[in-house]
């Protein structure tokens, strides 16, 4: 790869087409030239926060192979960049490109604690745990200025509520005080991504994600304090990490890890597209091999939407993949499980306060 034809500190090399607009927007060659000669950036590659009021916050998950039946989403678009994130092609709703867009166009719900309180107070709901980071991550570098994470899990603890946090960010340790409070009343699980031990895989994976060091760190500090951990070894790509399944793993379970769950990589919508930019600019000696391996693990396509088979493949290559996974559960987590958490506190806290009477 040469870093000089790649975008510095981005998965996405493009801004695949939005399937929603008729015209296409395209950087010309005269016009690059111009800037050139003229002393000026084409692309000065700027994360911009936008400001956006949804009238609600929380989503009701319809997939019948997802493992969570509500989510929240405090951002939208992830600046981590990571190039195979499914949560790309969502960013098409809101107007932008899957591609340099989701990772430079963050739309931030200020709102959002205020969202969340005003649904718990609600004489209909019924306590489910609610998972944080469905679609974006949580805990991503917009986190660190607007604290909206920190201002929900806030909202979950004064009301008892169960919550759940997917995050590959080790920002998620500054909030261990809230974390801790809602452990002791088991109204917390924290799933921990990671995807390689590798540090030249993740940059060029996930380049704007924390260290994998950091992040076993994270896995370990949250374990030492009570809080339970599973550890999401996804996706896994075949030829890429899938060699690394037994190692990670491992690593999971060494660091107080619970739990692990996996996925294999599939590329819907746009994703296609931009992920197979990428591997051409990034890994070329094995960009076909890598492609055609995940067609193989998907009927033939990078465009898998077939419930119940799209998350685990149905090749000989997949199998494998799932075998391993077996395997590493029983090696390293036989006599570990990740807790159910606590629903019956909820009704009692429903107003943000014990009930008296």
């Amino acid at each position: 790869m040469d870093p000089k034809s790649t975008i510095k500190g981005r998965g996405a090399q493009l801004n695949a087409h939005n399937r929603f607009f008729e015209l296409s927007h395209e950087v010309r060659d005269d016009f690059l030239e111009f800037c050139l000669k003229e002393g000026e950036q084409a692309d000065k590659n700027k994360t911009l926060y936008l400001p956006v009021f949804p009238k609600t916050i929380v989503n009701k998950v319809v997939s019948p192979d997802v493992g969570m039946m509500f989510s929240m989403n405090a951002y939208q678009g992830c600046e981590h960049g990571c190039i195979y994130c499914y949560a790309r092609n969502t960013h098409e709703y809101w107007g932008y490109s899957a591609g340099l867009d989701f990772e430079r166009r963050i739309l931030v719900k200020k709102d959002a604690p205020k969202l969340l309180e005003e649904l718990l107070k609600k004489k209909t709901w019924k306590a489910h745990p609610i998972v944080m980071s469905g679609n974006t991550d949580c805990y991503q570098p917009a986190e660190k200025q607007f604290e909206i994470t920190r201002n929900c899990l806030e909202v979950f603890l004064n009301h008892k509520h169960p919550v759940g946090i997917i995050t590959k960010n080790s920002l998620i340790l500054r909030d261990l005080d809230i974390l801790k409070a809602l452990a002791k009343d088991n109204l917390i699980a924290v799933n921990v991504s990671i995807t390689s031990l590798s540090e030249q895989t993740r940059r060029v994976l996930e380049p704007r994600t924390a260290t994998i060091a950091r992040r076993l760190e994270t896995v370990k500090i949250l374990s030492d304090n009570k809080i339970p951990v599973n550890v999401m070894l996804a996706p896994i790509i075949p030829s890429i990490n899938s060699h690394e399944i037994l190692p990670l793993a491992k690593a999971a379970s060494d660091h107080g890890a619970l739990s692990i769950a996996h996925t294999i990589v599939r590329l819907n919508g746009a994703i296609g597209e931009i992920f197979t930019d990428w591997i051409k600019k990034t890994m070329p000696d094995r960009a076909d091999k890598v492609l055609h391996q995940i067609e193989s693990c998907h009927g033939g396509t990078l465009n898998d939407s077939r419930y119940q088979t799209r998350m685990q493949g149905d090749c000989k290559i997949a199998e494998q993949i799932n075998n391993l996974i077996k395997l590493a559960k029983r090696k390293y987590f036989k006599d570990k499980g990740m807790p159910k958490l606590n629903t019956e506190l909820y009704e009692q806290f429903r107003d943000g306060q014990l009930k008296l009477f």
